[in-house]
C-alpha cells in the first residue's frame, strides 16, 4: 500500500445532505462539479475537492482511514468527523 495518496472529497455538515450527494453521484453526476457546488470546504472546493497528496498524519483519523482504504477511483460512503460528513474520492 502507497504511503502517499491523492484524494479529492465534498464536505457538508448533516448527513442527511452527504446522502443526497451519493444518490446524485450514483445517477451520474460529476464528482468535482458537486464539490464545487456544494462542499463546505471553501479551500478545496474551488479545486474541485482536489485535497492533492497526503500521508499518513496529515488528516483527520477517520477520513484518513477511509481514504486509505479506497482503491484508486473509488468514492466512499459518507464518513464522520469533527468537521461534519466527507465523501472522499481517491485519485492516486
Amino acid at each position: 500500500m502507497s504511503n502517499k495518496i491523492k484524494c479529492s472529497h465534498i464536505l457538508v455538515s448533516k448527513q442527511s445532505e452527504a446522502l443526497a450527494i451519493m444518490e446524485k453521484l450514483k445517477s451520474g453526476e460529476k464528482f468535482g462539479k458537486l464539490a464545487k457546488e456544494l462542499s463546505i470546504d471553501s479551500g478545496s472546493a474551488k479545486k474541485n475537492g482536489n485535497l492533492g497528496y497526503f500521508t499518513k498524519g496529515m488528516m483527520v483519523k477517520p477520513f484518513e482511514d477511509a481514504a486509505f482504504k479506497l482503491q484508486v477511483g473509488e468514492v466512499s460512503e459518507p464518513i464522520k468527523s469533527e468537521f461534519g460528513y466527507h465523501i472522499i474520492k481517491r485519485f492516486g
